[in-house]
């Protein structure tokens, strides 16, 4: 049987030189405000974060970027445009990818026949729950669509 921790040791070594973006925790400081700053990078696949030593489950991803003055026609626009600006502030690139409150994905667990994240064991396969409103899917298949995607391979 195939574990997750295989699988996802596979599409590390798989990912290695493509593209990844930054992971981003908020600060709060008395000198230097709120922004938010890298804390490491990842490899994006969906929801799943991919780092050399640990699987996260995505949250919040938003791109780095001066709110300037604009008016906004809802709070929830200005509210992540604030978000982007804190990003910013924390010493991300304009444009810059930022993954916030992702969470570390307990894989021994899933491993032992549980539950973490969005991974779970599901009838002894390693599987994926791929959106809030969607069902599992085998991780292994999960993993051979998203990686080529990511990687920039052409379809075969």
């Amino acid at each position: 049987m195939t574990t997750a921790s295989a699988l996802l040791t596979r599409a590390v070594q798989e990912l290695a030189g493509a593209p990844q973006e930054g992971l981003g925790e908020e600060k709060d400081s008395r000198w230097r405000g709120r922004r938010i700053v890298r804390v490491g990078e990842a490899w994006h696949l969906g929801v799943l974060l991919l780092t050399d030593t640990h699987a996260l489950a995505t949250a919040e991803v938003l791109r780095a970027a001066d709110p300037g003055r604009r008016g906004y026609t809802a709070e929830s626009a200005r509210a992540r445009a604030e978000r982007r600006a804190l990003a910013l502030r924390g010493g991300f690139g304009e444009g810059d990818v930022v993954h916030v409150g992702w969470s570390v994905i307990d894989v021994d667990a899933v491993d032992a026949g549980g539950t973490s994240g969005p991974l779970a064991l599901v009838d002894g396969v390693p599987s994926v729950r791929w959106s809030q409103a969607g069902g599992f899917m085998p991780l292994e298949a999960y993993l051979r669509e998203r990686i080529p995607l990511l990687r920039g391979d052409a379809p075969s």
